[in-house]
């Protein structure tokens, strides 16, 4: 008995509890972005690489979340974009051109973790390479225990491509094929030898970029990299440039800077400049995404009441994208009551009482990859009080004058611009600050940024494009302790929408949640589905 339990614990040591399958049946949704909408993509990447180039991606690392528990996996966004692939432990090749594997000329090769029976009836069936091919519709696919033997003649190419690899993986002693193998057995193709690092390749483009512009800054910048990476110290260009003194003796660094042939920028700049515009297919899940975090919002509003805590809260919301079928949160949800409002990024959700505070909800389903970006502030009684209600309204005033700002071709900033302008102006008149330039200290944030795939999603930052998704969210935050009058104390307000900008102009997609002061308080007397719902007291 003693040897079968320890023979039970072995196996569900080596075995983490995590997701590492996809599913493929029947029984999976129906509206999933197809295998030609992912070929597509990879085509239209390939026919951005340079002549003769080699793009590698990898997939996101497992993350551990306790003792051999591991969190749900979330696929890499740019990997999951090109491929639908959502396992771990995998490497994505593009070729510029055709290039032959084991006798195949072919475009692309994906090694993808293996079939593994064991494995599979603790965590679900693999794809597997077959699986890669014919669900996902590669042409080319190898089990990921074909890597360490792949030959990539790096010779062979111009330019190889690749995004920064991931620095956090951990070594799983029986997987010979796991991330943590896969980067580093990559990392000895290309002959980066333990202990390098490619980060002086970033910092090269940036002086490339932006030395003419911001010189001093960038030197500045590269500085400061240099004192947290001890591998950039002995990098004799970077040393030379941090010391050149003036336009002409940095002009001189940048001319000899030298052409390498891996490349940590190119990549991402191509797939930020894909990503930005949405497809007729990704609207359609982004869409769907949003819709169910604005009904979230309207029927939390219904359910509100001052005796329930921010975590209640926040599992009202999340429920709702349950009952939707979204398989995430896209970020982790913010709810904060009265200073906790305060607190941008604040995800603690503690508080156990919201009292007569104003409640700022953040929160965000992710739909079949796409997330949505939401946020509402209420009075968790139902009533804003005067003070409330003056920078609520300054608020919902600076974001209709974003909203104006979201037209093709007006510069990406724009929208910030004048809800800044407009926040300032009315903190002025209710005297929190004496003059505009003040403003900063309560309206810490910008007001907007791409929404796809990430919760902030890439994009070129360009003048707006069609058919781009955007934020427009404008906050003005007073905590406590603040140099104005107390009354102000306390209060943190941000109205957040996710806006579709077109040829025509702009559609708020989040528009089913309520957002003036008058449609939250008819909201919130309205009967909940929630009023009857009682649980047995806990002692």
């Amino acid at each position: 008995m003693k040897a079968l339990r320890h023979l039970c614990l072995t196996l569900l040591v080596s075995l983490p509890i995590g997701v590492t399958a996809q599913n493929t049946g029947s029984d999976k949704p129906a509206d999933f972005l197809d295998k030609e909408f992912h070929r597509q993509r990879r085509e239209a990447l390939r026919q951005q690489l340079p002549a003769n180039s080699v793009a590698v991606l990898f997939s996101n690392p497992l993350r551990n979340r306790a003792n051999d528990v591991d969190f749900n996996f979330h696929q890499h966004p740019d990997f999951y974009y090109l491929t639908g692939y959502r396992e771990p432990n995998a490497v994505l090749l593009l070729f510029s051109e055709q290039h032959v594997i084991n006798g195949v000329a072919t475009e692309e090769v994906l090694f993808a973790q293996p079939r593994n029976p064991q494995r599979e009836s603790w965590t679900g069936k693999r794809l597997g390479e077959e699986g890669v091919k014919q669900h996902l519709g590669l042409s080319h696919a190898l089990p990921a225990t074909a890597f360490a033997n792949f030959k990539l003649d790096t010779a062979a190419f111009q330019q190889i491509l690749f995004l920064d690899s991931p620095s956090d993986l951990r070594n799983d002693p029986g997987d010979r094929a796991d991330l943590y193998d896969l980067v580093a057995q990559f990392k000895q193709k290309i002959g980066l030898q333990s202990g390098q690092d490619l980060a002086h390749l970033q910092l090269y483009q940036v002086i490339k970029q932006y030395d003419a512009q911001g010189g001093e800054r960038v030197q500045q910048e590269v500085q400061a990299q240099m004192n947290t990476n001890p591998a950039l110290n002995s990098n004799s260009f970077l040393k030379a440039y941090v010391a050149a003194k003036g336009a002409q003796a940095r002009a001189a660094v940048v001319a000899s800077l030298p052409k390498e042939k891996f490349d940590l920028t190119t990549l991402e700049n191509i797939l930020a400049g894909m990503r930005e515009v949405k497809s007729p297919e990704e609207l359609k899940l982004l869409r769907k995404a949003i819709a169910m975090s604005a009904i979230g919002q309207l029927e939390v509003m219904k359910a509100m009441h001052p005796g329930m805590s921010e975590t209640e809260v926040q599992g009202i919301h999340e429920f709702v994208y349950k009952k939707y079928g979204a398989e995430y949160e896209g970020y982790p949800s913010i709810v904060g009551a009265g200073n906790n409002g305060c607190i941008l990024h604040y995800i603690e959700n503690e508080k156990p009482r919201l009292g007569n505070d104003l409640v700022l909800m953040d929160l965000g389903a992710e739909y079949h990859g796409y997330t949505a970006d939401v946020t509402r502030t209420i009075p968790a009684n139902g009533k804003f009080t005067p003070e409330q209600k003056q920078i609520y309204e300054l608020v919902y005033a600076a974001q209709e004058a974003g909203f104006r700002e979201c037209k093709v071709g007006n510069a990406f900033g724009a929208p910030n611009a004048a809800a800044q302008k407009l926040m300032a102006e009315g903190l002025v008149k209710l005297g929190i600050i004496q003059k505009p330039e003040e403003a900063r200290r309560y309206t810490m944030h910008g007001v907007s940024h791409y929404l796809g795939l990430d919760v902030h999603d890439p994009g070129t930052y360009g003048p707006f494009k069609p058919n781009t998704v955007i934020t427009v969210e404008p906050g003005i935050y007073i905590p406590e302790g603040s140099p104005c009058d107390k009354k102000w104390w306390g209060i943190g307000v941000r109205i957040e929408d996710d806006v579709l900008i077109t040829d025509k102009g702009w559609e708020n997609l989040s528009v089913g949640a309520p957002r003036t002061v008058k449609e939250i308080e008819a909201t919130m007397g309205k009967p909940s589905p929630l009023d009857n719902f009682k649980l047995p007291v806990l002692k």
